[in-house]
Formats: C-alpha cells, structure tokens, sequence
C-alpha cells in the first residue's frame, strides 16, 4: 500500500494547464513541457491517496484491467522502473490512454464513494512520460520467429495494439493503412493540442525496432483485395474502426459549408504540422455551429478557436447533464455528468436539448444559418421555440455507425450484426476462417481503452490460432461489457 493516511492528507489535485489566451494561439498540447512533466511535483502525494482496496473497482472500471493501486505504491515509493514495468504489463500505449481516455477507472475509485477519487490517469501519464525520458521504454524484439504471417488492417489504438502482441509472440505482421501516415485515428483524428504527435511517432519507432512492419498508402479492399490478402497471410485482423459518420438529412443539407468533423479534423491536423492542405475547410472568421457534444464536437471547438472562428456554438439534443451522479448511475458505474474539457475552457457557446430543422442558405448556396428547436425529454421539438442562429460552417459530431463495408468487408464475406458491425466470436473470431475482429469495426463505436484492450486480447486469439496456444494475455472476451458504460 502507499501512504496509508494519503487520502486524509491530500486532496486530488491536477496538473494545471497552460493559460487559455496562450494556448489557443499554438497547437502544442495545452499542459507545459506535456501533461507528464507538468505532473511531477504533485504526482508522489497523489499516488499515495490510493488505498489499495481489498477489491479495486478501478480494475473493474478499466477495460485493460491496469493494475492501479500496484503502480500507485511504486509511483509514492519513487520507483519508476518497477511503476512502468507494471503500467506496460496490461497497457501497450499508456501514453495514448493517458491522455485521451475518459478515466472510467477513476469513477470505479473506492475512494470517490465519498471523496474525490485517485487521480488515476495522471499518475498513468506521469509514469509513461519519465520511462521515456529515462530511457526504460526499449524494443522487445521476440527471441525468435514463429514462421508464420499476419496482415493487420487498420493502425488505430487496436491495430496497433493487436500488431506489437503478435510481433513479440514471433509472428511477422504487417500493418496497413489506407492514408499516408499510419496512426488511424490518433494520427488525423486527434488534435494536437490534445496529444501531439511525436507521441504516437516514437511508439511506432520502438515497434518498428521489434520488427512490425508498416504499409502506408494502401487501401486494402481496392489496391490489393480481401482474397489476395487471405492467400498472403496465414492470419488477418481487421481493425478498421467504425468509420462511417451518422449523417442529419434535414432540408439544407446539401448547401455548401457543411462538413463531417472527419473531414474537417485531419486537414487541420495536417496543417498544424507543417503539411500543405489544398482546399483546406478553414473557420477563419466564420459562424461555426457543431452538432455533436461528446469529444469529437470539443476536438472541432478547439480547432476552431485556434482557427480564430468569429463565433463557435455546440450543439446537442441531449438536456444539460448535472454536476452530481444521477440516481440511476451509482458508484462504480460512468455517470452522465456535466464536463469541461480543455477545449470548453477556452471559449465557444453550449447549447443543450436542441434539434436541428433546417440549413437556411444564401444567394451562392453557402450555409447562413441553422433553425433549431427546443426538445422535451422525448426528444420532441416544443412549440413556440425555433429560432435562428448565424451558422457559415456546419461539422457534424454526432457519432460512427459501423465500418464501411465495400471493399474489404464485401470482399471477405464476413458476417455482420443489426448494427452493421462484424461478428466475432469469443475468440474475436469472424465467420471466416482466419479472420479476426478487433476494435470499433467489431464491437461498435468505442473507448481508446477499449480498443487497446480488445487489440491485445484478439492478439493472444490469434496467436493461439496459428500455434494452437499462447502466452499472450487476453484481457477480455468480445462480449463483455463493464458496469461502466
């Protein structure tokens, strides 16, 4: 146990973030130095706030089943080699993670019953970002090779997680990517100011040394096909996330200015790097409306501030969540409540329980202005409240509703559920022999964690597939669903 008395000495406390007129002229992340440097003179006392439960639900709120109270103790009693040895025993990239995952297992906290909770993810990114800096994260190239061959597609969090498993079990895996970078969406679908990208880089230089091999620029399903792939590779992995964005077909959709988030984000993400973007969908000086609350609409507000947008307003059909637990959602459960991300620090209006009616255009055929009404608890618009809003940019958040299926998934044939997604069994196994689903493509729009988690456990499945057992842990079935939704 750490500090057995932390939690009565120390109140939670988090690193502070850069101030907002700074920050919201540059794309670096919005912590100095990064979110783990900015933590180390805090981080020892509120690792020692963790309790070490005799059960720690936070291992139940975690999808990866991190091993919490062990790496708090190493963390308080300041050794870092043994808190990263314990952190990468369950967490491929807990830099990803520790920056981008929404912590259920701090709400799963024993100690939130009636305080605040450990800050669990704090103390996870703290002890990522010292092991590289002190050079404790190498290369764990495999001793030796197994023969045999596995094509991942897709190099999201599961990909990639899926791909370093299998590699250090000794298959040779090749990962491919449809755009020119690999990375999915960590690469082109998270803002740099909330993860820069000589993150994701090193990460994929340390698997590179272990001998992963990365194939950019291919579109598999097009330039080489599901059956091609199938006779290559003794084993494949389609972790292509869900990818399809849920449209809003309401009269005005068809006016120019109104985008998808996924379109909007990667041109920015590549202009903030230096890259040249042609036709770059810019919100320099215009109205911006976002429909969508959750982290996507945030990554768009962010984006569009530092874009200097004249005005940005967030939109979404849900009522305002409150400040305290629902009855409905008790501990250890994720409760619906009201956040404040670093993005809706920095500016930009919320509106809650509001529908879209209509995209009102001008004399061109560009976007002016977005009607909206007021709904009840039903989700029915309520009379008398429609209004008008200035809306010159439009980005859709409102959420995936599965993988594309042309190309790759028409061609191999599997079997998909209600939802569209592809089905696996308990071994992430499609209906086609050698065939395995990991991620947002099998599971449905999801949790970075969750990614990661299902990547390592379809790993050990398909390693035990190819050599009829495995050493590779398997954090969770494919089925499995948490008391933290």
């Amino acid at each position: 146990m750490a500090d057995p008395k932390g939690f009565l000495r120390h109140g939670r406390e988090v690193a502070t973030r850069r101030p907002v007129d700074e920050r919201v002229h540059d794309w670096n992340e919005v912590y100095p130095d990064g979110v783990g440097r900015a933590l180390l003179p805090i981080i020892s006392p509120q690792a020692g706030r963790c309790m070490d439960c005799g059960i720690p639900f936070c291992h139940q709120g975690c999808p990866l089943g991190n091993l919490i109270p062990e790496w708090n103790d190493l963390v308080w009693r300041d050794d870092w080699e043994g808190a990263i040895e314990r952190l990468h025993a369950t967490n491929n990239f807990p830099e990803f993670t520790g920056r981008l995952c929404p912590a259920p297992c701090e709400t799963a906290c024993v100690l939130g019953i009636n305080q605040d909770p450990v800050t669990i993810k704090n103390v996870e990114v703290s002890i990522i970002d010292r092991a590289w800096e002190s050079g404790l994260v190498r290369p764990q190239p495999p001793e030796w090779l197994s023969g045999r061959t596995v094509a991942v597609v897709g190099s999201g969090p599961a990909g990639l997680a899926a791909a370093q498993q299998l590699t250090r079990a000794g298959h040779t895996v090749a990962v491919y990517e449809r755009a020119d970078k690999i990375g999915g969406l960590l690469r082109y679908g998270i803002p740099e100011f909330k993860m820069e990208k000589k993150h994701l880089d090193r990460r994929l230089d340390q698997m590179r040394r272990e001998g992963t091999v990365f194939r950019a620029g291919v579109d598999v399903g097009h330039q080489i096909t599901g059956a091609q792939l199938r006779e290559r590779y003794d084993a494949v992995v389609i972790a292509t996330g869900s990818t399809v964005p849920r449209d809003l077909p309401v009269p005005g959709r068809e006016l120019d200015g109104i985008h998808q988030a996924m379109d909007y984000l990667p041109q920015s993400n590549r202009a903030s790097l230096g890259e040249e973007v042609e036709g770059q969908i810019l919100a320099t000086g215009k109205h911006v409306v976002i429909i969508g609350g959750g982290d996507t609409g945030a990554d768009c507000l962010g984006t569009a501030l530092r874009q200097e947008a004249a005005s940005v307003t967030q939109l979404e059909i849900m009522a305002r969540p409150g400040e305290d637990r629902p009855e409905g959602q008790p501990w250890p459960t994720y409760p619906m409540t009201f956040r404040v991300s670093s993005a809706h620090e920095e500016g930009g209006d919320r509106v809650y329980a509001v529908s879209t009616q209509e995209f009102l255009g001008d004399d061109e055929g560009r976007v002016r202005a977005l009607r909206l009404v007021e709904v009840d608890g039903s989700f029915q618009p309520v009379p008398g409240t429609e209004r008008e809003i200035p809306a010159e940019l439009v980005l859709f958040a409102m959420g995936f509703v599965g993988p594309e299926q042309p190309g790759l998934v028409e061609q191999l044939g599997v079997d998909l559920d209600e939802r569209g997604n592809v089905v696996r069994d308990a071994s992430y196994a499609s209906s086609v022999e050698g065939v395995f689903v990991a991620g947002d493509a099998g599971r449905g729009q999801s949790l970075i964690v969750w990614a990661i988690a299902e990547g390592r456990a379809a790993a050990a499945a398909v390693d035990r597939y190819l050599t009829g057992s495995t050493t590779l842990p398997a954090p969770i079935p494919p089925t499995a669903r948490p008391l933290t939704v």
